[in-house]
């Protein structure tokens, strides 16, 4: 992809592509069946978009992704946080 790509998406959502390819790179290897862990990336995700997750979404989320009923990715996260 080129650099453009990233400078739009960058314009667009004020999230800094830089900081989004570092979460992905720490997720690959990542256990999401581990809350603490799960429960991490929900924030780190929640601060770079700059928005607040209440404790009980997070929860719903973290119960969701740690039984096996979503997969942890971008998309779900955000689906989840717009509820």
């Amino acid at each position: 992809m080129d650099n453009q790509f990233f400078k739009n998406v960058e314009k667009k959502t004020g999230v800094n592509m830089k900081d989004v390819l570092e979460l992905a790179n720490s997720l690959q290897h990542a256990n999401f069946k581990d809350e603490k862990t799960v429960r991490g990336v929900i924030q780190r995700v929640a601060q770079m978009a700059n928005r607040k997750v209440p404790k009980e979404m997070e929860d719903k989320i973290v119960q969701s992704i740690t039984s096996g009923k979503e997969k942890l990715d971008f998309g779900t996260i955000s689906k989840m946080m717009k509820k």
